[in-house]
């Protein structure tokens, strides 16, 4: 069951660092030319059956995941869930759904006839996790989404893919803490996200986070090619509960602003 889950991941990364270079020189910045463990990956998706959260969350159950936790985020208009696998080394999964419902007819249509495109088994073709945009978008329709969901606009451009990846802190040979990390990322010429503050959370609520801006790349519309934002690399330290072990979940204050990672205007 490792080995499946090494695999996935494997090809989860090489789709990643393709559109964010960035991430691969992180890498070898953090890990001093070694490796890093992970501590989740990200993704995005639509609250529409054939591709809801549940669709991608199957591929995880599959391998060894439970789902442990729950969150809300009223004013982006998404539901989360988080994965964990039975091995701690493995990444923990955070996908999230937007709820399209909740969003102006206009923004409702463009989704939906980005999704009726797919045929209605893409849920569960074992490269889904990675499969990409398998749908034409125009400039015009993303444009269209941005102006209300970043997150909408987001996923519409680039689809199945990790949204970001997460340096566990707390597994680096020579970082201890969350802010030697940024330093050095800063020093290295790397640009922060500062919303909310370049550290979110901290060490009452168990977990400290921070991340890059995006990379920016290219993507194929319809009627043009544009450059945007693709994906971003986060870094998280945990902190022990009273029982000694360390805290696996997310805090959804902090979750907030690392979404506005990708944002255009960021």
């Amino acid at each position: 069951m490792t080995a499946k889950v090494t695999k996935l991941f494997d090809n989860i990364w090489q789709q990643y660092i393709a559109i964010t270079p960035s991430a691969d020189k992180i890498h070898q910045l953090l890990g001093n030319g070694g490796d890093v463990i992970n501590d989740h990956v990200a993704y995005r998706t639509f609250n529409i059956e054939k591709v809801n959260l549940e669709k991608l969350a199957s591929h995880l159950l599959a391998i060894g995941y439970t789902e442990c936790g729950q969150y809300d985020f009223a004013a982006k208009k998404l539901t989360a869930k988080h994965f964990e696998h039975s091995n701690k080394t493995m990444p923990k999964v955070f996908i999230s759904e937007l709820r399209v419902e909740e969003f102006s007819t206009e923004i409702q249509t463009i989704i939906h006839s980005l999704v009726n495109q797919l045929p209605e088994n893409i849920g569960f073709q074992d490269d889904f996790l990675y499969s990409g945009r398998c749908w034409k978008l125009s400039s015009t329709d993303y444009n269209t989404l941005l102006a209300e969901s970043e997150y909408a606009a987001w996923l519409a451009a680039w689809g199945y893919r990790a949204n970001h990846f997460t340096v566990s802190i707390n597994h680096l040979d020579n970082y201890d803490c969350i802010v030697a990390v940024n330093n050095s990322l800063k020093n290295a010429g790397h640009v922060l996200n500062n919303s909310g503050g370049e550290i979110k959370g901290d060490k009452r609520v168990k977990l400290e986070q921070s991340s890059t801006l995006a990379d920016t790349a290219l993507v194929e519309f319809n009627d043009k090619q544009v450059e945007i934002p693709s994906c971003f690399y986060e870094f998280a330290k945990r902190y022990p509960l009273a029982d000694g072990e360390l805290y696996t979940g997310f805090v959804a204050s902090s979750a907030d602003k690392i979404f506005e990672s990708t944002n255009a205007a960021a």
